[in-house]
């Protein structure tokens, strides 16, 4: 491998790191103590989140024009966290003059946007992973940064991290000053702010997990009977080496590439090549139903094969029977629709928002396979569309419907909407989970583009809720979404019999 293909740290030492996985990391804390006075410490950039690099001198003197975009680049810029200490005087020095008699609140709207819009996506899955495991376990979730709350502070909120640690910028009358409100949290600084969140907590440091990547962070790492050095760069690996720390590397999450727009490509055209080839195949059936199934199949199928993505399944035998079924699925990204129409099959159509009429491709697919569409800003005439469900069911084709109604920016699982408990209790159909992992990492949420890779299906066993009360189903609703945070936590494995189409298969066949 060549040095620029190596990891961090890689190569500069001869002593053996120590190198876990990420499920051994996931063990760890399944094994270690439970309760509120245990803390899990993330540090934000290169550890939470994959960092961006700052804008070019060029970038920054045509956005001079411009004071939000100005902002905007110095907010992404500086999440890649500095590397060095004269990197994070520059950081200061820039923030504290073009943030001067700003208010306040403006900076917590750009940063809340500027993450929806782009900051979700480099945010690494297995830190979201660790920090559902350290939920579980009972620990004090805390997210440290030295950077400030405009950049920390919607992470945290969608991670579900209650506590964060980061500089404080001082503010007279809701407006920043151009000051920086105490001690700002680097190196010794963050070290310093853990220990005095652990004294004002009650919380067992001795016992307590950190997870930080820098040099700047090794005092960090120090405070903690359990560090764990992630994504480390070369004076981190040393230090972890030597004090025998163990070393987490997570993928990167990095920007489409080339090969990544002409796999999309290569799978748009093959969805409506292969609906169409679908329809044509069984036109001469006259029959509706038959092209419509027809045209999943063939256009599933022909996109998984033309993108390289597979679909892993366990539970599949949930997938056939019972029918007809109003089918549950977890909804993070674009492609999710093609894993479920591969999963299931045929017999199925769908509930989705009346905006998806207005796409040229997707809009007449879906209204070939008879999918009801609903304005979600129009409640009444929402619940009026969805009456003709139940007789969709009761002529034996089944549903398939995402309770959180919207799309996540991460695999946090939303709300559910009652809607389709309603539907499934008055047709007198089971309810089905369909859980989906890894799809956001196949499209990220505001994204089209197809990356290579395997996405997780499993398929839970039905849900029968004839008995349930439909004006007092809270509870019932809550249990079921559960199931689903339940399953991305602790992922079954169940080996099943292969479904068909070449790029669906079962765990354990791979």
């Amino acid at each position: 491998m060549s040095p620029r293909g190596r990891r961090p740290g890689a190569g500069i030492t001869e002593q053996p790191a120590r190198a876990i996985t990420l499920d051994d990391a996931v063990q760890a804390i399944r094994s270690g103590p439970r309760g509120p006075r245990i803390a899990a410490f993330f540090d934000f950039g290169g550890t939470v989140v994959h960092g961006f690099n700052p804008p070019s001198l060029t970038r920054r003197a045509l956005r001079r024009r411009n004071t939000r975009n100005t902002i905007a680049a110095g907010l992404l810029g500086s999440i890649r966290g500095a590397r060095s200490e004269g990197e994070y005087e520059r950081f200061l020095q820039h923030t504290m003059h073009a943030w001067a008699g700003l208010p306040e609140t403006e900076l917590d709207e750009l940063g809340a946007k500027l993450f929806q819009r782009t900051v979700y996506g480099h945010l690494y899955p297995e830190a979201w992973r660790l920090v559902r495991e350290h939920e579980a376990a009972g620990h004090t979730l805390v997210l440290t940064s030295s950077l400030t709350r405009f950049q920390v502070r919607p992470a945290a909120d969608e991670l579900g991290i209650p506590n964060v640690l980061c500089t404080a910028m001082s503010t007279q009358d809701g407006m920043l000053t151009g000051h920086v409100d105490g001690k700002p949290l680097w190196r010794n600084g963050k070290a310093d702010a853990v220990r005095r969140f652990a004294m004002a907590h009650g919380i067992d440091l001795a016992q307590s997990w950190i997870y930080a990547d820098s040099a700047a962070d090794i005092p960090l790492l120090n405070t903690a009977g359990r560090p764990v050095a992630v994504n480390p760069d070369p004076r981190t690996v040393l230090e972890a080496t030597e004090k025998d720390w163990p070393i987490l590397h997570f993928r990167a999450r990095t920007t489409a590439r080339i090969t990544d727009y002409a796999r999309t490509a290569a799978g748009l055209t093959a969805l409506v090549g292969g609906a169409l080839f679908g329809v044509v195949a069984k036109a001469h059936t006259k029959q509706r139903r038959q092209m419509a199934d027809s045209l999943l199949n063939h256009a599933a199928d022909s996109t998984l094969r033309s993108t390289g993505v597979r679909v892993r399944v366990v539970g599949a035998e949930h997938a056939r029977a019972p029918r007809p079924a109003v089918f549950l699925f977890n909804h993070q990204s674009q492609f999710d629709m093609v894993v479920v129409a591969e999963v299931l099959g045929g017999g199925i159509t769908g509930i989705a928002k009346k905006e998806i009429t207005r796409n040229p491709i997707f809009g007449p697919l879906m209204r070939f396979i008879e999918v009801t569409f609903i304005d979600r800003g129009d409640s009444v005439a929402a619940k009026a569309a969805l009456t003709p469900v139940v007789e969709t069911l009761g002529a034996g084709l089944s549903i398939v419907i995402a309770p959180e109604g919207t799309r996540s920016l991460t695999p946090r699982i939303g709300p559910f909407k009652k809607g389709a408990f309603h539907i499934a209790i008055q047709a007198g159909v089971p309810i089905i989970p369909v859980v989906i992992r890894n799809a956001g990492e196949i499209a990220w949420r505001n994204s089209a583009i197809v990356r290579k890779g395997i996405v997780d299906v499993a398929v839970l066993p039905p849900i029968d809720v004839s008995g349930w009360n439909p004006t007092d189903m809270d509870a019932d609703v809550e249990r079921v979404r559960q199931l689903f945070i339940a399953t991305l936590l602790d992922w079954p494995y169940a080996p099943q019999p292969q479904l068909g189409g070449g790029r669906v298969f079962t765990q354990g066949d791979d």
